[in-house]
């Protein structure tokens, strides 16, 4: 590839050919002079002879040893080594030029007065693959922005709640304090054939919709309320590092907002769940409620809900970053580590929680054969009254009715909202920090 004298003088360099682009097919023609001489500039004319690119040594220090560089060999080196990449050949050779040229000083040797100064091939090696080299991913979460973290929860918890729903219903009915002789199960497999078998294919997603409406906003506050303060607190209290107590309080007060998103949406959606519910339609149920129990109906379990929820999300988040510290400490995006750590850490704080999401369970369907049993009147309001009534109906093996379909419904759950959130963080952090980089 032999460069040929300018008319204008300067020189020009012959068209690339496909031996140097493995992989990228035949190119052919491509003449990157003109962007050349936009980059550097028009040259000295051209001596007699066969013109050649300067020639000239230029000394450069690396590791403290002088190395001369020529620069036609030089250049054809840094061509090579682009070679493997996608990247256009004009910015590669425009890289070079303007890195000679902020490098080569006024002292600087040169033969052409806009000619820039070479480099050593391997510092160059080095540049090249830095700047081509993509961000880790664990500082890519420095330049997220809270609308990252809203739109990738948000994403999360709708996926989460949909793909999982079945399962939810099941959990909500063996949940019962006082079921059904036709609504009792022995496991989560048997239940779901018992319900198509019996109430048809599309019962158990009966008030799937109104799940998904609640936990998109409710899972963008949750995620981005959540990383805002996971930061600002472990800053606070081990700077650079991992706080657990930051982790775990940035759970807790996540779940304040969450929960105030969701509270009505589980209330309308767990009634649909239950045997034999009247409701067929998502707005037959919210006019119900309203009109019968009033506004505040929606909220009645939400302190059992938070107090459900706040050592739910403390565990988890602990969990989940303590088994992330030892799977991927160097907290690069891996799908595996981040779907199991969220299942380990889902299995652990569903366990530990299931009396407190017996207790919300009752209050948000006021069972109706659970009241009757115990010939009680009216509504079951509060968290200790919900207590007394559960141990009341079924002793303390009530508080974990539903135990293993709470745990089959965490594993799974939790696992698909770490990955999917993670993945879409990633994502979108990745392509804003292209963006950036182009401008």
């Amino acid at each position: 590839m032999a460069p040929t004298a300018s008319p204008r003088g300067g020189y020009e360099t012959a068209s690339l050919h496909d031996e140097w682009r493995p992989g990228m097919g035949r190119v052919v023609g491509v003449s990157w002079a003109p962007r050349l001489k936009a980059l550097v500039g028009t040259t000295t004319a051209a001596p007699s002879g066969p013109p050649r690119i300067n020639r000239r040594r230029s000394r450069v220090r690396d590791g403290g040893q002088e190395q001369r560089g020529d620069c036609s060999m030089e250049l054809e080196a840094v061509l090579k080594e682009s070679a493997a990449s996608a990247g256009d050949p004009s910015r590669v050779l425009g890289a070079w030029v303007r890195r000679s040229w902020s490098t080569s000083g006024p002292g600087a040797e040169a033969e052409v007065t806009t000619a820039p100064a070479c480099e050593a091939p391997g510092n160059r090696a080095r540049d090249v693959d830095s700047r081509n080299q993509e961000p880790e991913y664990e500082a890519l979460p420095e330049g997220s922005t809270v609308t990252t973290h809203m739109l990738a929860g948000a994403v999360a918890g709708i996926m989460e709640h949909c793909l999982m729903y079945p399962v939810d219903c099941v959990k909500t009915r063996m949940q019962s304090l006082h079921p059904d002789p036709a609504a009792r199960y022995r496991n989560v497999m048997e239940a779901l054939w018992k319900i198509i078998r019996t109430e048809g294919v599309w019962r158990p997603i009966r008030g799937m919709n109104v799940t998904a409406t609640g936990a998109g906003p409710a899972h963008a506050l949750y995620f981005a309320c959540y990383e805002k303060l996971k930061k600002t607190l472990s800053d606070v209290i081990r700077p650079g590092g991992n706080s657990h107590i930051a982790n775990g309080a940035a759970g807790c007060v996540a779940t304040l907002l969450h929960d105030a998103a969701m509270n009505p949406a589980e209330v309308i959606k767990q009634r649909m769940q239950m045997y034999n519910s009247p409701y067929r339609k998502v707005t037959d149920c919210m006019r119900a409620v309203w009109r019968n129990e009033g506004a505040g109906a929606f909220y009645r379990s939400y302190t059992t809900q938070l107090t459900m929820n706040i050592p739910f999300q403390a565990i988890h988040f602990m969990t989940y970053e303590f088994l992330q510290e030892h799977l991927n400490p160097h907290r690069q995006y891996n799908p595996t580590s981040h779907m199991v750590s969220g299942a380990c850490a889902g299995a652990v704080a569903a366990a530990v929680t299931t009396p407190l999401d017996v207790c919300k369970t009752l209050l948000n369907t006021q069972e109706s054969m659970a009241l009757n049993s115990l010939n009680t009147s009216g509504h079951i309001t509060g968290m200790a009254n919900a207590f007394r009534t559960v141990y009341q109906v079924g002793g303390v093996a009530a508080y974990f009715r539903g135990v293993q379909a709470r745990v089959i419904y965490q594993v799974p759950s939790t696992a698909i909202s770490w990955s999917v959130y993670e993945f879409f963080k990633y994502i979108i952090t990745k392509r804003q920090e292209e963006r950036r980089s182009r401008h």
